[in-house]
């Protein structure tokens, strides 16, 4: 079955499809904390590290915390996409870093030297790579001795109650991200290639009142995307549903949590 998970030439040429799916999270979380602040609490930056962004996108995380970071970082973005390599540049440029760089590169086979970053970032990008372990060791070899690798995911009931609704066009009623890499293939994963991991979850859910934010949202990736117009009108039949039976509300659940690993020395 296509999903969230695969095409990625086509879903990520540029940010017009993420934002779909960004701006349904970013509207409608309720948490004390908000997502990219969260994540940037839980690195352990310093000033002067030189970091690596993997999978970068449009570089939407490091124009939310920019300010709140350490002096003098030198920041290296990455993506196997060049349209959302461009933009996380042009956005990322103007920020507080001593340095922005970035490279087109697949995860697999990154190029860059051994030992060459103090912090590297994967945010919710694993679950696109058909090889992850091979994508975690080509992250601990470009770690320094001593390094982080902080990696973001969902789990597998991660808006559980939302994912339910595209069982219309096909699709099984979970979150695709968290059945490709979810929380119990991160910690197995990296346990593995490090021989330590810690997990945080962000607390947070969701109440969703525009039933057009979930349709668009759904439909921004396969097969939802592609659905038969019968397709649709069912699955807009099943939001009206959900939101009838919510008063006006969905209501949903998130698991969404950060994998924190150190390379030894």
């Amino acid at each position: 079955m296509s999903s969230i998970t695969t095409g990625n030439a086509e879903q990520y040429s540029d940010s017009k499809k993420l934002a779909a799916r960004g701006r349904l999270n970013r509207e409608y979380t309720i948490a004390e904390t908000g997502w990219f602040p969260w994540v940037a609490q839980q690195l352990p930056l310093k000033a002067g590290d030189r970091l690596l962004d993997i999978g970068c996108g449009p570089g939407w995380f490091w124009a939310s915390v920019a300010a709140d970071l350490p002096d003098n970082l030198d920041l290296t973005l990455a993506d196997l996409s060049p349209g959302m390599l461009q933009e996380a540049l042009e956005r990322c440029h103007p920020l507080s870093f001593v340095r922005v760089t970035g490279q087109q590169a697949d995860a697999t086979a990154l190029p860059f030297e051994d030992g060459s970053f103090d912090t590297i970032i994967a945010m919710h990008m694993l679950y696109h790579v058909a090889d992850q372990a091979k994508a975690l060791a080509e992250m601990h070899r470009v770690l320094k001795p001593g390094g982080h690798l902080a990696v973001t995911t969902n789990g597998a009931n991660n808006m559980r109650g939302m994912y339910e609704l595209t069982t219309a066009f096909g699709s099984p009623p979970c979150d695709p991200a968290g059945a490709a890499f979810g929380y119990e293939t991160a910690e197995r994963l990296m346990q593995a290639q490090f021989g330590n991991v810690t997990m945080a979850e962000h607390p947070a859910h969701m109440r969703i009142t525009e039933p057009e934010d979930v349709f668009l949202a759904l439909t921004s990736y396969p097969p939802g995307d592609r659905a038969s117009e019968a397709e649709l009108a069912a699955f807009r039949a099943a939001i009206s549903e959900a939101f009838r039976a919510g008063d006006g509300v969905l209501e949903v659940g998130k698991e969404t949590g950060l994998f924190l690993s150190r390379k030894a020395g």
